[in-house]
Formats: structure tokens, C-alpha cells, sequence
């Protein structure tokens, strides 16, 4: 089970959205994630497998390597979601293609 972290720079409004979208894919697919939910400062504390910010915040994540980071353009585009969630599980080895 990876452990995922949605987050904005205050911890509401976009992230929370986000994060709704976010968790109905990962229940529709059945991905094996966890999936929590802050603001951008509390990232170090969830020590999480990859974070998902709004496209805006991925270069705030430069400094954060063992961090896999994605970044969504269109809260609504579940399907570019799912798709990078199941790209980011297959590279990791948690699913097969």
C-alpha cells in the first residue's frame, strides 16, 4: 500500500477538491493507496510515497527527490488521474499494466 498526499498551500479550497476526485478513483480502480490530506508545510510530517499538488506547486517539490510528485492541470480530468496514478503504480511495482 503506497501512502499519497494531496496538498495545496493552505490545506483547503483546490487540495480538498482535489482530494475528493482523487479518492473516487483510486476506490473506482481499486488502487492500493492510502490517501491523506494537508497543506503543503505539513509534507515532511506524512513522509508520503508521491504528492499530488495542483500543477503550480510541482517545482516547489525540486528540492524533495524520493518524493514522486504529480501534478494535475484539470481537478475535473479524472481520467488524466487515473492515468497518472496507474503510471505512478507501475513504475513502483505496485500494479501490473
Amino acid at each position: 500500500m503506497k501512502k499519497a498526499l494531496v496538498v495545496c498551500r493552505t490545506g483547503m479550497g483546490s487540495s480538498m477538491l482535489l482530494a475528493i476526485k482523487i479518492r473516487s478513483t483510486i476506490e473506482k480502480c481499486k488502487f492500493p493507496i492510502e490517501l491523506k490530506h494537508d497543506l503543503l508545510s505539513g509534507v515532511d510530517a506524512h513522509r508520503p510515497d508521491v504528492v499530488l499538488v495542483m500543477k503550480d506547486l510541482v517545482e516547489d517539490f525540486k528540492e524533495k527527490p524520493n518524493i514522486y510528485v504529480i501534478g494535475i492541470k484539470d481537478i475535473m480530468d479524472t481520467n488524466y488521474i487515473e492515468q497518472e496514478l496507474r503510471k505512478y503504480l507501475i513504475s513502483c511495482g505496485e500494479i501490473t499494466e
